[in-house]
């Protein structure tokens, strides 16, 4: 693995280029090895013109640090001159750089500042106090520092910043570098926080990883097993780090290793005051402070992991028996300590009481750590844990994609179900499996004939909230519907089934176009959300589906953006809870298609496809979404072929999501050509809709129909509809059909507004230019204008191809699109035909042609109307480098 591209970094690197380029003070970062201050200063300099700047880069040496000028031995004249005295030897240095720079202002780049010798130390002052001259450097973190580059900040010459660790957005960006491709959010954000940011211990994880073939690829996406494999470099550079430790401090940090975070008193109820004291000042652990409470981590995530690594299997189980004794003796008394306890007590092959361990199961699986909750609930079930353990062990195989072993696990306790409070539970994981794991219809009627065998109400209820949602799915709405209020018509009932009732309604309401009563019924399932999640955490993914429809057929993408970025979304990626985790990703990918935002549309669609590679439940819209993208993209091959995946994984238990799929399904026939046929087939979507009920839906199929160019077949029904549907959406959606039907086209352009004002730049891009057309047609004045107008909302779209985006382009020619780019750039037309090799009359004559197809008078709006050119490039020049279609990765800086 080579030198990587550089990623991120993008106000630091504004900061560090600002400062070498304004003239006035230089700016020196300091930070932590390996944290990409180097790579950042590099990156600077690299990109500093050097006809405008005199630019030099030198780096200290710990090995030359006592010779005189040995740090700037790089930019310096080999020979000094003889005989002068140490000050005129510093003035010497000085002029000398002064000379080479004939007169452009001198940028002094110092990597490693700390290890400079002390004249070039002194060198670098006086640069830095000269007239038009600037210095930047870095420093390590913790190291003495020569006096006069500290003075250099002290006397306000150069601002002195610390260069944080990489954020979450930047580290991914560099895994998909390192790895030629996108990475799945729970992997990228395990490896976010086991690097904490820092690029070298980054590289090095991913090195390790590719070397133990702990790396795999679906879709396209990048997938880590969580195996952690530590290359020999690595481990060679934490041990450097961490040193030789005493017996005792070692004890100190194994216990920390294992038990992190662990309470300080704790701690030191364990070990030696000045043993825990030593650990602390060499850099091995840290203590946080949170309210009263001192938690004590390692300094680094992978400190941690190497002392685990290097710890003996008998002394490792020995800690962590020692720690979980110590916390039971303290009464547990924080809210997650049972789950620790249960936690040291598994792995010290202590755990021997299956009330405890289910307990702590139960947790993680509230949590949505579904590796852990299969690690307690198994051991919970080996113990003797019986019905109890079987259940939630069942529960959480269906969610890890096991569904037959679930089922398995399921059989082998039928014996042991007595009550009807346990064959209500019984039950529900029964058809959770049997139907949505396994597939089995029938599943539905053997759960209500078995909720008519049950006598007690709340038992009956809690199997009834399970039938209506299951009923739901298979598109029997209205027997959903009459369950569901059934349930919420018994007091007795649970508020788990109390939730599930009112998630189907959602869902329904969203479907029909009631968003405010779905609204509503969301906002009582999420404020119930406390009383219900123990007992039945995965009823999220009902509210979650519920949600996404109400948010995406109502285009609000803030909301979404809201839903996305809230606890459960960090909670599903980072515990692998694939289904949840997955169907946010579907949403992101929704969301980001209606913004015109293709690249990131078929990115989020690609890891929903991933995540969802091996379960049967959201698999088949995350293919169908990645076929719209890839269709809207103008890609058929990609389409077609995810719409087959889309077939191939559709499971006959998931029909309530059919609008979807078959929207794609439609979108995937425009992009092979066959426009009357889509046509045709979102006639019969809407048909189909309508008698089903679903006026969202059907909403959004009569809008692609006014999208490909065919208002007449929509306009009356959607004037129906904007009476039926609430939200912007109707009356926006109506205003462009009216306006694509002959109507005023002031009706486009206030219907494109109206889009955009809500962040649907993919529908206003549309609606300008079915004006753009109209205007262009009729050879108003006004079409230039409009079309300056596309432009700004094509600069919010990226890689869109759409029959209506086309009908609005401009065919111009390459050469005029080369002229026109150009001009509108600022090159005079005398140097655009040099450049060219063009005379001057045939430049004007290309551009009078520009003005006329784009509808502008002249060269100050050419800029704006060549942005409503999809992708930057002429209409009608296929093949044409700069289309969008590279594979490549455009990197941050």
């Amino acid at each position: 693995m080579g030198l990587w591209s550089f990623v991120g970094r993008a106000e630091e690197l504004d900061r560090l280029s600002t400062a070498a380029t304004s003239g006035g003070r230089g700016l020196i970062l300091s930070g932590t090895a390996g944290i990409g201050k180097s790579r950042l200063l590099r990156e600077v300099v690299d990109h500093l013109p050097t006809e405008t700047y005199a630019v030099w880069f030198a780096s200290g040496s710990l090995s030359a640090a006592g010779l005189p000028f040995a740090g700037l031995a790089q930019v310096l004249p080999a020979e000094q001159p003889p005989g002068l005295s140490p000050s005129a030897l510093l003035r010497w240095a000085v002029e000398s750089l002064r000379q080479r720079a004939a007169g452009r202002p001198i940028v002094l780049a110092i990597d490693d500042a700390h290890l400079l010798d002390p004249t070039s130390a002194a060198v670098t002052n006086l640069i830095a106090r000269s007239e038009r001259a600037t210095v930047l450097g870095t420093l390590l973190s913790g190291q003495p520092v020569p006096l006069p580059i500290r003075a250099l900040w002290a006397d306000d010459l150069v601002g002195h910043e610390e260069l944080a660790p990489l954020g979450f957005a930047d580290t991914t960006g560099l895994l998909a570098e390192l790895l030629g491709g996108e990475l799945d959010p729970a992997s990228a954000e395990r490896l976010w926080r086991l690097s904490e940011g820092n690029p070298l211990l980054l590289r090095e994880l991913i090195i390790a990883a590719q070397s133990g073939q702990e790396l795999t690829q679906t879709y396209g996406v990048w997938r880590w097993t969580g195996r952690l494999e530590l290359a020999p470099s690595l481990t060679d550079l934490i041990d450097t780090r961490i040193g030789q430790l005493s017996p005792q401090v070692r004890g100190v940090v194994e216990l920390v290793a294992f038990g992190q975070p662990i309470g300080l008193r704790l701690l030191l109820r364990a070990c030696r005051h000045a043993d825990v004291e030593i650990a602390e000042e060499r850099g091995l652990i840290r203590v946080d402070v949170d309210d009263r409470r001192h938690g004590v981590h390692m300094a680094h995530p992978l400190y941690g992991e190497v002392v685990r690594r290097r710890c003996p299997v008998t002394r490792s189980q020995r800690l962590q028996a020692q720690l979980a004794s110590l916390v039971e003796q303290t009464g547990a008394r924080r809210r997650d300590d049972l789950l620790r306890v249960a936690v040291w007590r598994l792995e010290s092959d202590t755990a021997d009481d299956p009330a405890v361990l289910l307990t702590a199961a139960a947790q993680a699986f509230v949590g949505y750590d579904i590796p852990l909750a299969d690690r307690l609930a198994g051991r919970a079930l080996a113990v003797g844990g019986g019905f109890d353990a079987a259940e939630l062990m069942a529960t959480i195989l269906m969610f890890r994609d096991e569904p037959d072993r679930a089922l398995a696990t399921l059989e082998a306790v039928r014996a042991e179900v007595t009550t009807d409070g346990r064959r209500s539970r019984w039950l529900m994981v029964l058809g959770l499996v049997a139907y949505w794991g396994l597939g089995r219809e029938s599943t539905i009627d053997e759960l209500a004939i078995g909720a008519g065998d049950l006598s007690d109400p709340a038992d009956r209820a809690r199997v009834n909230s399970f039938e209506a949602i299951m009923r739901l799915h298979r598109l029997e709405c209205d027997a959903a519907l009459r369950l569901a209020r059934a349930v919420l018509d018994r007091p007795a009932a649970s508020h788990a089934a109390h939730g599930l009732a009112q998630c189907t309604i959602a869902h329904l309401q969203a479907a029909q176009g009631d968003l405010t009563g779905s609204g509503r019924a969301i906002a009582r399932v999420e404020a119930d959300a406390p009383r219900w999640r123990t007992e039945l955490p995965y009823l999220q993914l009902a509210l979650e589906l519920a949600r996404g429809t109400r948010l995406v057929l109502a285009g609000d993408l803030t909301s979404i953006d809201a839903i996305v970025a809230e606890e459960f979304a960090d909670l599903a990626d980072a515990g692998d809870f694939r289904l949840g985790s997955g169907y946010l990703s579907v949403v992101r990918a929704q969301a980001a298609r209606m913004r015109g935002r293709l690249d990131e549309a078929l990115r989020h669609s690609l890891q929903a496809c991933a995540m969802l590679a091996t379960g049967r439940v959201f698999a088949g819209l995350a293919h169908a979404e990645r076929a719209h993208a890839a269709a809207l993209r103008d890609e058929p091959a990609t389409a077609v072929a995810a719409m087959t995946d889309s077939d191939r994984a559709q499971a006959p238990g998931m029909a309530i999501l059919y609008p979807w799929r078959e929207q794609a399904r439609c979108w995937v026939t425009v992009a092979e050509g066959d426009v009357a046929g889509a046509v045709g087939m979102l006639r019969q979507l809407a048909a189909r809709l309508r008698t089903d009920g679903f006026a969202g839906h059907e909403l959004t199929a009569l809008h692609d129909l006014v999208r490909l160019g065919r208002a007449d077949l929509a306009v009356d029904r959607l004037a129906e509809l904007a009476s039926v549907v609430e939200g912007p959406l109707p009356g926006l959606i109506l205003r462009q059909a009216r306006g694509a039907t002959n109507g005023p086209y002031g009706e486009l352009l206030r219907a494109a507004n109206g889009f955009a004002e809500h962040g649907l730049y993919l529908f206003a891009a549309e609606a300008a230019a079915m004006a753009v057309r109209r205007l262009r047609l009729a050879r108003s004045p006004l079409a230039g204008q409009t079309n300056v107008l596309l432009g700004e909302f094509m600069a919010h779209c990226a890689d869109v191809h759409t029959p209506a985006l086309r009908a609005g382009q401009p065919n111009l020619t390459d050469r005029e699109h080369q002229v026109a780019k150009l001009a509108a750039a600022g090159v005079a037309s005398r140097d655009i035909a040099e450049q060219l090799y063009l005379s001057i009359r045939t430049v004007e004559n290309h551009l009078q042609r520009a003005y006329g197809k784009l509808g502008v008078t002249g060269r100050g709006e050419l800029a704006g109307a060549l942005r409503a050119l999809p992708d930057g490039v002429a209409a009608g020049a296929p093949g044409q480098a700069g289309t969008g279609r590279s594979g490549g990765r455009t990197v941050a800086g």
